[in-house]
């Protein structure tokens, strides 16, 4: 039973590891394109799309969950709870390396209204931008994340 525990912690922390690293390289490739100056060659739509995904995704299935237990599954499918009985339940301490994480997308996310500033982007692209920039406004305990995501929002009001 030990070992499984050990295993466990191992496989969590070489996934968290992952996708910390994946966070670095999305703030790369957003802080590359929001350099001054840059060359339109720079602003590759793909990038950009797959920059978006990550970060909706981690937003939707890590850091929502952990900042706001309204949007965390219940593992042993019991019956279900009101939002008030749920956050009355939650725990206020985070791994640190969710907080990193929560971080960076922060950084992601007012760098995304940064680049809408720059470079025109696809409509397609915009409606995720979007909703990315709304949906933190439904979520408690995310306020750097709602102050980025009013950033967000305004650039692209804009368009």
């Amino acid at each position: 039973n030990n070992d499984t525990e050990d295993e466990e912690r191992l496989w969590r922390d070489l996934i968290m590891e992952r996708v910390t690293k994946s966070a670095d390289a999305c703030l790369t490739a957003i802080n590359i394109m929001t350099s001054p100056n840059m060359p339109k060659a720079v602003y590759i739509e793909d990038v950009i799309e797959r920059v978006i995904q990550y970060t909706k995704f981690h937003l939707q299935n890590t850091l929502y969950p952990q900042y706001d237990p309204v949007y965390r599954v219940d593992p042993h499918g019991g019956g279900v709870l009101s939002s008030k009985a749920k956050r009355a339940k939650c725990s206020t301490h985070k791994q640190r390396v969710i907080v990193m994480l929560y971080n960076k997308v922060c950084d992601i996310v007012s760098s995304l209204s940064e680049l809408l500033e720059i470079q025109l982007l696809t409509d397609t692209t915009i409606l995720q931008v979007s909703s990315m920039g709304i949906t933190p406004f439904f979520v408690e305990n995310v306020s750097e994340l709602q102050l980025c995501a009013i950033k967000l929002v305004t650039a692209v009001s804009y368009f």
